[in-house]
């Protein structure tokens, strides 16, 4: 019988953690592993959480600066954009799971939340703002919204729920995705809208004398971020229409935007046919390279986005978004990686009667090193002693990140790597679209796979239902790091998730029969046995 790959995905609260089962599983020795854990741990902390936080809060205007030089003094104007500001929130919430005795964190996720509910949120139409001024106006040159500046508002307030329990986050990140269901969602050919008016209308080409190739088309990158805050805000909100779009989007990523070679089409047209303009005149093909191209960063991140999305959905990875996940690391390795010194390549393309890729860019940009790490130890460690080497290329990958992207002197990562971008070294360490997510998360996952944490938290005690039956309370369960919180169900179906001892019942007053389970996971995902009650009347 053929061996069965499993992959078990843990959570640090939703950021997934992936391991294979059995002892063969380890391509690091057990040595090699605490090594890297603590150069990896030392850098997370000190060389990226300590420069970002608490220097980025902006007191007493709001929200976060971005623009900063590469010895982190503050530049430029400050306005603020939806996507940085919700993924500085995001980050400090997460990181709060894992270290809960750095009050800082918890000081600079509020402070966020605050931001996103008040200045970021448009009261007249509903939907997040692309961007206001450092004081917290509308920016008079930018009214848009968009698909993806939304889905990172749901992705940073479902963090913060998870993290802090306030239903206020909660409710507004459901509200933010019946914004998108209403507006941008496609009822007909499915999927969403990335542009929108600031009433939430998809923009047409030419409104308003904009020239915008990307207008009314579909697009890859706003559909996985859409697919990850998804992923997030269903781990703590099992809504049904939500399950259903995270479903959808699963599929039609995985199914329709990733092709037969394992990467992603760039644009698609409303009804999903490729936007290509490989069979055009070279001059054609050059103008439109920003709407057509092979993205191995973008490949080597849906990967992972894929395999996290499905576990959300289904709590194991089903095997076709598995296998496709693997082509998709396997293809940006043979076509967009450096095997020399490691890194992945900025863009490539396949030109016209040739099976072979053509490198058009070989700049190796932050984010893309970042999300290369961390798929390459899931994938070293789901597949060890595959042909790909996936151990030996994360071991690269973490020596050039080390050698060309952290500045060892002042701190943080350089927007590009200086074996192909000297320049970056006196470039700014931050602006709108580089904040400290793409390599916070890809440090903070490597760390929780390098020291797993099997040990599950005890039986959360005390079950009872309030005396009016509107509410469940227990006594917390104990853990021997951290319990994140709880998932809450009802006759077998998970109605809920809190990171407190308190849950409000959907439904008031169950009927008789109804059972009760609260299950307390810490921040590796381990289940703790299940607190079962039955209400008697």
């Amino acid at each position: 019988m053929k061996p069965r790959t499993t992959i078990r995905l843990f959570l640090v609260g939703c950021c997934a953690v992936a391991a294979a089962t059995g002892a063969a599983a380890q391509p690091l020795s057990p040595a090699e592993r605490r090594t890297l854990a603590g150069e990896i741990e030392q850098s997370f902390t000190r060389q990226l959480l300590d420069r970002f936080f608490p220097r980025v809060i902006d007191q007493p205007l709001g929200g976060f600066r971005t623009s900063f030089s590469r010895d982190w003094q503050p530049t430029g104007p400050q306005d603020k954009m939806i996507v940085s500001q919700a993924r500085h929130t995001w980050l400090p919430a997460k990181t709060r799971q894992l270290y809960p005795n750095r009050p800082h964190l918890a000081a600079a996720a509020r402070h966020g939340f605050a931001f996103l509910g008040g200045a970021m949120w448009d009261r007249t139409h509903g939907g997040f703002r692309t961007w206001v001024t450092r004081a917290g106006k509308p920016l008079a040159a930018d009214h848009s919204k968009t698909a993806y500046g939304n889905a990172f508002g749901i992705y940073a307030l479902a963090a913060y729920y998870q993290t802090f329990g306030d239903t206020a986050a909660l409710e507004l990140a459901k509200r933010t995705f019946r914004w998108l269901e209403t507006h941008s969602h496609d009822p007909v050919h499915r999927g969403y809208y990335q542009n929108l008016e600031p009433d939430g209308t998809p923009a047409e080409r030419g409104a308003d004398g904009k020239i915008n190739p990307e207008l009314r088309y579909k697009d890859q990158n706003s559909s996985i971020h859409l697919l990850e805050a998804f992923a997030e805000l269903y781990r703590v909100w099992p809504d049904p229409l939500l399950g259903e779009r995270l479903a959808e989007m699963l599929v039609l990523i995985r199914d329709t935007i990733v092709t037969e070679r394992g990467n992603l089409t760039l644009f698609l047209t409303p009804d999903w046919q490729p936007v290509s303009y490989r069979d055009s005149t070279e001059a054609a093909r050059k103008a439109h390279y920003s709407v057509d191209h092979v993205s191995p960063g973008h490949d080597i991140e849906t990967a992972y986005l894929l395999l996290e999305a499905s576990h959300a959905l289904d709590s194991v990875p089903d095997a076709r978004t598995v296998a496709i996940a693997k082509r998709m690391v396997d293809h940006t390795l043979r076509t967009g990686w450096d095997e020399t010194v490691g890194g992945f390549y900025e863009r490539g393309y396949y030109l016209r009667g040739n099976d072979r890729i053509t490198l058009l860019d070989d700049r190796k940009n932050w984010w893309a090193q970042a999300e290369g790490l961390n798929t390459l130890l899931l994938m070293a460690d789901t597949y060890p002693n595959d042909a790909m080497r996936y151990g030996e290329k994360f071991r690269k990958q973490w020596h050039y990140v080390q050698r060309y992207l952290i500045d060892s002197t002042y701190g943080g990562w350089y927007a590009g790597g200086l074996d192909k971008e000297p320049a970056s070294q006196t470039g700014p360490k931050g602006h709108a679209w580089k904040a400290a997510y793409h390599e916070g998360r890809s440090l903070m996952n490597c760390l929780q796979r390098l020291r797993p944490d099997t040990v599950a938290p005890s039986l959360p005690t005390q079950l009872t239902l309030s005396q009016d039956r509107t509410a469940l309370r227990w006594k917390a369960a104990r853990d021997d790091r951290h319990v994140v919180g709880y998932d809450v169900y009802r006759n077998g179906t998970r109605i809920g998730y809190t990171p407190l001892t308190f849950f409000p019942l959907p439904v008031a007053k169950p009927a008789p029969g109804t059972t009760f389970r609260v299950i307390a996971r810490d921040a590796a995902g381990n289940p703790s046995p299940a607190a079962q009650l039955v209400p008697v009347e």
